[in-house]
């Protein structure tokens, strides 16, 4: 899949050091029209579950603790956070991971997180805020539903442990009240 760089040929990525004449980078060997052909008919990875979690929040089927809706993203306070604060933005369109999202959708995604992000700054007065989105129950995914994390940060803070230990109702009502003011 990847072939080398030899000196005088222009390395993409990787180490660009150069070691006895010969640069140490790597580059992705050309791909075939066949393997592309089959790389797009894999595209959406899993099917979809109408059951997970965030699907029943997104029909009235589970409570949550809302933050933000327009009629592309929701956001509710994550039932485990991290961190107070801990947001999660989620598509309403029904999509497992990003890449089986739309284009639409994810810039939708986007714009929401964005916007929570500045949000969480104003509201907590933090000195950071960590972003995250995860694709697949390897790369941590705990929900198959595509969702982005808002964790609130300051320097020095320890987060909980991820799904972990269940917020107290009221202390996320409160949360999020804040952070509606301060959209």
């Amino acid at each position: 899949m990847y072939s080398k760089v030899h000196a005088g040929s222009m390395p993409i990525g990787g180490c660009d050091a150069m070691m006895y004449g010969i640069a140490c980078s790597l580059r992705p060997a050309p791909r075939s029209k066949r393997f592309n052909q089959r790389y797009e008919e894999r595209g959406k990875t899993v099917a979809y579950d109408t059951n997970n979690i965030f699907a029943k929040i997104l029909r009235g089927e589970a409570p949550c603790v809302r933050v933000y809706e327009d009629d592309k993203t929701l956001v509710f306070m994550d039932l485990m956070p991290q961190a107070d604060g801990h947001l999660l933005v989620i598509p309403k369109e029904p999509a497992v991971n990003l890449i089986d999202l739309s284009e639409e959708a994810a810039e939708a995604c986007i714009r929401t997180t964005k916007r929570m992000v500045i949000a969480v700054r104003k509201a907590l007065n933090v000195d950071g805020v960590h972003v995250a989105q995860l694709n697949g129950a390897a790369a941590g995914q705990s929900v198959p539903h595509c969702h982005f994390h808002v964790i609130p940060h300051n320097t020095g803070t320890v987060w909980r442990p991820h799904a972990a230990v269940m917020a107290d109702q009221a202390d996320l009502q409160a949360m999020a009240e804040r952070i509606k003011a301060a959209l």
